[in-house]
């Protein structure tokens, strides 16, 4: 079945295609998020920066903020929750080498909303609105916002919270249909998504809950979103967007089910660990790699044997050793 999906707009940065990778902490990193670029994300999210880690110049947050040109166009996801060091910040970073600024209003890390950033910030709609316009003010390229569809059930925001960060100058917004209260568990909602996307003008990215392309045709279906994000789905998962695309390019279904074999499996397994140290150092790029291992080989024969081993690599060669023996 194909379907028109080829590209849209954000202020005035053309995005190639309308499957795009989210942030995660921890996880979309360089090395992840050119693998999946590789893959056909359309437009890739940095993990996310603390706008006082950036004022205070802190050592972790400048790997945060490397960017390689091969993966634009790329979102870099800012937080924070004084409106002006959050605009100073995207003044300051307006240097750097990349398309869209993103704010975070959906974190529901409690280090994070617990002191009033991220999704706490669904709660405060003002101080919301005056860090989007500041940052406007302040970036010198397209502002996007990701919230949530509430703090709780009780507080369900996310329409008049899309309404005023549209006003307040952003180019796009992302919506996950989940509260902060409900963290990952249970459904997401996205009937909060189509609402938000009849009450704004500007584009709405969808997310939560996809794990397939037929999720992700369904999300367009149900909400009439102009893009789809995949976050969790993605984990040990980069081909989840050559799928998603050749499944709305109309190919035959052999195509867009088509997983990675062993071999396959294996070298991007492998290529990552070599993405990872090179970009990290030997030490810290194979402990990240364990997690990674995990994700890639969930659900396969021996997987809990293989997790258990792989919870202990210190080099790239008990990571080949590892996977010779399991794959």
């Amino acid at each position: 079945m194909s379907m028109e999906r080829n590209g849209f707009q954000i202020g005035n940065v053309q995005i190639p295609g309308r499957v795009v990778l989210g942030p995660m902490a921890g996880v979309t990193d360089l090395p992840f998020r050119l693998l999946c670029k590789e893959q056909g994300a359309a437009l890739i999210y940095t993990e996310m920066v603390s706008a006082k880690g950036l004022m205070y110049e802190n050592v972790r947050t400048e790997s945060l903020l490397t960017v390689n040109p091969e993966e634009r166009p790329v979102s870099l996801q800012l937080f924070g929750s004084d409106p002006q060091v959050m605009g100073e910040m995207a003044g300051r970073l307006s240097e750097r080498a990349f398309d869209i600024l993103d704010i975070n209003m959906g974190c529901p890390a409690p280090k994070i909303a617990g002191k009033g950033e991220g999704s706490a910030l669904m709660k405060d709609p003002d101080r919301a609105f005056a860090i989007v316009e500041n940052c406007v003010k302040n970036a010198g390229r397209p502002v996007s916002v990701k919230i949530r569809s509430g703090f709780d059930k009780n507080h369900l925001n996310a329409v008049e919270m899309a309404k005023g960060i549209e006003a307040a100058g952003a180019a796009a917004i992302a919506v996950h249909g989940r509260t902060r209260e409900q963290y990952y568990a249970g459904r997401a909602d996205w009937t909060v998504i189509a609402a938000v996307k009849e009450a704004v003008s500007i584009p709405v990215i969808g997310n939560g809950d996809i794990r397939t392309p037929e999720d992700a045709e369904r999300m367009f279906r149900e909400t009439g979103c102009d893009a789809v994000m995949i976050a969790r789905g993605a984990r040990g998962n980069p081909w989840i967007f050559r799928q998603a695309q050749a499944f709305f390019d109309g190919a035959p279904e052999t195509e867009w089910k088509r997983r990675p074999d062993a071999e396959e499996l294996k070298a991007t397994i492998l290529r990552h660990a070599d993405l990872q140290i090179a970009f990290k150092g030997d030490y810290i790029g194979i402990r990240e790699m364990r997690k990674h291992v995990t994700w890639y080989t969930a659900g396969r024969p021996n997987s809990a044997k293989l997790r258990a081993e792989a919870s202990k690599i210190e080099s790239v060669e008990e990571l080949k050793e590892l996977l010779d023996r399991y794959l």
